[in-house]
C-alpha cells in the first residue's frame, strides 16, 4: 500500500514518514461498495480499518452512536485483545480503507517494536476515553 496514504489517518499521522513506509508493508487498501457490513457487533474481531475515503455508521443494535469519515479508523480493539466487536459498522458510501490483520499487527510489533508501542498507547488512550 502507499504509505503516504496513511499520513491522512489520525493513528498514523504524527508517524515519520519511514514508520508509515514500514507500516505500509503490513497494511492493505481495499475497496468497498456501499451498504457493505465491514464489523458485527458481538462477532470475533481479526481486523483493523482505518478510513481513506468514504463514509460509515457505527450501530449498537439499531441505536445509531458515531457518523465515520476520511481519516477515523475502528476495529483498533482486534490489534489488541481477542474481544467481541462492541457494534455494527456499515458503508454509507463507496469507501477505500486501509486494513491490517492482529497477525500481521503482531508480526510488525515484532519487526517494528518501537512504533508498535506507539501505535498501542495511541489505542489505549483512545480506549480509555471511551470507556
Amino acid at each position: 500500500m502507499d504509505a503516504d496514504k496513511l499520513k491522512a489517518v489520525s493513528l498514523f499521522a504524527d508517524m515519520s514518514p519511514d514508520e508509515r513506509r514500514k507500516v505500509a508493508q503490513w497494511a492493505d487498501e481495499i475497496d468497498v461498495d456501499e451498504g457493505r457490513e465491514l464489523i458485527r457487533q458481538h462477532g470475533l474481531g481479526h481486523e483493523f480499518f482505518a478510513i481513506l475515503d468514504g463514509t460509515a455508521s457505527v450501530t449498537d443494535g439499531d441505536k445509531p452512536l458515531a457518523e465515520l469519515g476520511p481519516g477515523d479508523f475502528f476495529g483498533e480493539v482486534a490489534l489488541l485483545e481477542s474481544e467481541r466487536r462492541t457494534a455494527n459498522v456499515t458503508s454509507t458510501s463507496p469507501m477505500k480503507l486501509v486494513v491490517m490483520s492482529r497477525s500481521d499487527f503482531l508480526a510488525m510489533s515484532k519487526s517494528m517494536p518501537d512504533t508498535a508501542a506507539k501505535l498501542r498507547a495511541t489505542i489505549a488512550g483512545r480506549l480509555s476515553a471511551n470507556r
